[in-house]
């Protein structure tokens, strides 16, 4: 009688919204009988999120001791010396961010992947154009693992007033933050609807402390690692553009967006506060042309709704693990990889 030996598995991450990413992941590994074990990189990264039954590896020593067969990141970069494969798992979709050379940031190749695992049509026919000409990663569409748990039962109950989510990313220049601050302030202050307020981790402090001066009865500043309760609760979300945006219109909920880089038909953008209340009243109204053009994009972004995104992401890795699929070696970034090593205070 044969007995199954476990695979182990990494998740390794640098900022506070990841352990929701990969907590499905961890789930479906646990499930399958396999270890999992978590590794925190760097200071922005809260330990007190772990939860009691989850293991913490303190050192690179002790990864290359558990020796996973794969290291999932939510991040774009990763170290290549690590033992196993390197996972890319994304930490948002496609926002259509800009480098400083005008290249979108979501589709660069950085020398550090094995395996990118895509979350729909929109993302993975882009890598599988990188994978043809680079050669030494695979892709797979898995859907994204971090909404998982956004499909399943949830318990939200229905609120007597409509509630609207304010997101913001932190960037100065794509911020809805500072900008809708005195309207977010009015409206609140008149119980109209209910508000919730959620940014960025990297947000500038003084924005933070400015919107938790409205916490009231009709407004509250929400400080988290799981934003999916949140988007869950929201009937309409107010954003920039910020990726999160994205997971909101996949529960088909209509988005209102101040001055989004690249609006679409399945947003409502406006680039004046005034026009907030009016705009926000549209979208409570879920008008049937907004909501299909909503339809459609969800269907081209991240079509499966089955919450199974995680067990196809481990199905992905079994098949690059076995050996089969003849990749190329990954070209050797010094650089990056000398960072990385200085960061981790790791030479061996």
């Amino acid at each position: 009688m044969s007995t199954k030996l476990a695979k182990h598995y990494l998740l390794y991450i640098s900022q506070n919204y990841s352990y929701a990413i990969l907590r499905p992941l961890q789930a479906a590994i646990l499930a399958r009988g396999d270890k999992v074990a978590w590794f925190l990189e760097g200071d922005e990264v809260n330990p007190d999120y772990l939860l009691p039954e989850e293991v913490r590896l303190m050192s690179v020593n002790e990864v290359v001791s558990f020796n996973p067969v794969a290291v999932f990141y939510p991040a774009n970069i990763a170290p290549t010396f690590l033992p196993g494969i390197n996972v890319a798992v994304f930490h948002g979709f496609d926002a259509g961010k800009l480098d400083k050379k005008g290249n979108n940031d979501h589709f660069k190749v950085r020398n550090c992947f094995d395996l990118y695992c895509t979350q729909g049509p929109s993302t993975t026919e882009p890598f599988l154009a990188l994978a043809q000409q680079h050669k030494h990663f695979k892709v797979t569409q898995t859907g994204w693992c971090a909404l998982d748990s956004l499909y399943s039962p949830n318990d939200v109950k229905p609120q007597a007033k409509k509630t609207i989510l304010l997101c913001s990313t932190f960037s100065k220049k794509l911020s809805c933050a500072p900008h809708l601050f005195e309207k977010v302030k009015a409206l609140s202050a008149t119980g109209k609807w209910q508000w919730l307020v959620q940014f960025h981790p990297k947000m500038p402090q003084e924005i933070v402390t400015q919107y938790k001066t409205l916490t009231s009865e009709y407004l509250t500043f929400v400080e988290t690692d799981n934003i999916i309760p949140l988007l869950q609760q929201a009937d309409v979300m107010v954003c920039d553009t910020s990726s999160v945006l994205i997971m909101f219109l996949l529960l088909n909920k209509p988005v209102v967006t101040f001055n989004n880089i690249a609006p679409d038909s399945y947003l409502l953008d406006i680039d004046d506060p005034d026009m907030l209340e009016q705009t926000i009243e549209y979208a409570l109204d879920r008008p049937a042309q907004l909501m299909q053009k909503i339809n459609d994009f969800t269907a081209n972004t991240h079509p499966y709704h089955d919450g199974k995104s995680s067990e196809r992401v481990l199905d992905a890795v079994d098949e690059v693990v076995s050996g089969k699929l003849n990749l190329k070696r990954k070209p050797f970034d010094f650089f990056r990889q000398f960072k990385m090593r200085k960061r981790l205070n790791y030479w061996r």
